[in-house]
């Protein structure tokens, strides 16, 4: 047994899930950077900020989806190279992680075709404003003509964590992020000689971070990473390689792309009952975005080690899993919820609101809020039904809180709020119902299936 094995067989679960959780956890944090940097930036243009605003809005179902499927593939790959590697089977490493690379050129391509022929359509299925139409396609369209930075990244970020190499991923994306934030207020505003570029110097400063990001991966890759060694070779198309890749990564993507298709939902759901609307709920989509992904970091955390512990078919170690796993995670909750409802106001002035529109804001923030508790809950579960075979248990906990559950609400809601306008924060309310409503669907499965007195053991 090699020395990460014995810790993942003999280590206290507690101190196993911290000490794999934090920087899994802080990985998945700075995903979240981008968008909410650019836009505190915008917000604040002398000129149309709140329309910039609502065009980032716009643009952000695609930048996630854009992840969902870059950051899917790396997991998928991530899994097999690490097998491969524990086998010793170093060439059928060096062939998945090819594979991996020539899929993400792949999904490069295609955002880059839906860069020049899909952007103009999307936005506008969201808007009637042609300012916020216009800005919200120059912000995607760079972002998707541009995006071999993101989506190569990914890829060379999971190689490196496969190999041991976590601290190394970690520091190319910190250093991304730090590019994005410096270079937002000096190609938004035109500072130091540069010219005023307003939304397109924020689609700018992401691309360069996220190429910035994905540079210093590859010379990690390159320097440290003596287990896996890519030749030209390796980047040939094997249909087996791939669909063990994408058998592991796309339930990852599912999770990841059905935020994609709710925030779309529901910004024309919003925007038949007001423009401000819009702009206020993907705001704090984006502020939540980052306890969302703290959570999928601990869940990301959560499934290795559960999944190790039912190989050894230990169920004391299950059972400590699922504890703290789920402890773990509404302490992350918990805490938000406290910083969110503290800071409601703040918050939506850092991102210079004013108005009707930091009045629905600051609203959302205290109502959806209080579903995030059971957020974590049904995060946790995915993780933990994953762990345990059952992708199916885990892809309903997530069209359940993301899909079944919110646009029946939603619909009903949008209704009464247009026929009477001082409704409308029926419309926050539909979050918190659907993460109730799934948290209760996730415990029965559990208890169904994975409860430790029905607990059964594939062979």
């Amino acid at each position: 047994m090699d020395n990460r094995n014995e810790k993942m067989a003999v280590l206290p679960v507690k101190k196993l899930m911290l000490s794999m959780g934090i920087p899994m956890i802080i990985s998945m944090v700075l995903q979240a950077v981008y968008n909410i940097v650019d836009s505190a930036f915008v917000s604040n243009m002398a000129e149309e900020g709140e329309e910039a605003l609502n065009a980032l809005t716009l643009a952000f179902p695609l930048q996630v989806l854009m992840i969902a499927v870059g950051i899917g593939t790396g997991v998928g790959a991530n899994v097999l190279i690490a097998k491969s590697l524990g086998q010793n089977k170093s060439e059928t490493a060096n062939k998945t992680a090819g594979n991996a690379i020539f899929l993400e050129i792949v999904i490069c391509i295609i955002f880059m075709i839906f860069g020049i022929f899909g952007v103009k359509t999307y936005i506008n299925s969201q808007t009637d404003n042609n300012v916020i139409s216009e800005m919200g396609i120059d912000y995607l369209r760079i972002c998707c003509l541009v995006s071999f930075g993101m989506s190569l990244f990914a890829i060379f970020e999971k190689m490196l964590q496969a190999s041991g190499h976590s601290i190394c991923s970690t520091i190319a994306q910190i250093l991304g992020v730090i590019t994005n934030i410096i270079l937002d207020p000096v190609l938004i505003y035109g500072l130091f000689g540069f010219p005023e570029m307003k939304v397109k110097g924020a689609a700018y400063a992401t691309v360069i971070g996220q190429i910035v990001s994905f540079i210093t991966a590859l010379i990690f890759h390159l320097k440290f990473n003596k287990s896996i060694r890519i030749k030209m070779c390796h980047l040939k198309p094997n249909i087996s390689i791939i669909s063990r890749i994408y058998r592991i990564g796309f339930p990852a993507i599912i999770s990841q792309a059905l935020i994609s298709v709710m925030t779309y939902g529901m910004n024309l759901i919003l925007k038949d009952v007001s423009e401000n609307m819009v702009t206020a709920y993907g705001l704090y989509y984006k502020i939540q975005q980052f306890l969302l992904f703290a959570a999928f970091g601990m869940r990301d955390a959560i499934t290795p080690i559960t999944a190790f512990s039912y190989g050894m078919k230990n169920k004391q170690r299950i059972k400590d899993c699922v504890k703290f796993g789920q402890l773990f995670t509404a302490v992350i909750m918990i805490a938000g919820f406290i910083i969110l409802e503290l800071s409601a106001v703040p918050f939506s002035r850092i991102f210079g609101l004013s108005g009707e529109t930091q009045t629905l804001c600051v609203s959302a923030i205290h109502i959806i809020s209080a579903g995030l508790v059971f957020a974590g809950i049904n995060i946790a579960f995915q993780g933990i039904f994953q762990a345990m075979g059952s992708g199916i248990g885990s892809l309903i906990v997530s069209v359940c809180r993301q899909l079944l559950f919110i646009f029946p609400f939603a619909f009903v809601f949008a209704h009464i709020a247009k026929s009477n306008y001082t409704y409308n924060r029926l419309l926050w309310i539909v979050f918190p119902i659907a993460e109730i409503l799934t948290a209760v669907v996730a415990v029965i499965i559990y208890k169904r299936n994975f409860s430790e007195e029905k607990l059964k053991f594939s062979e």
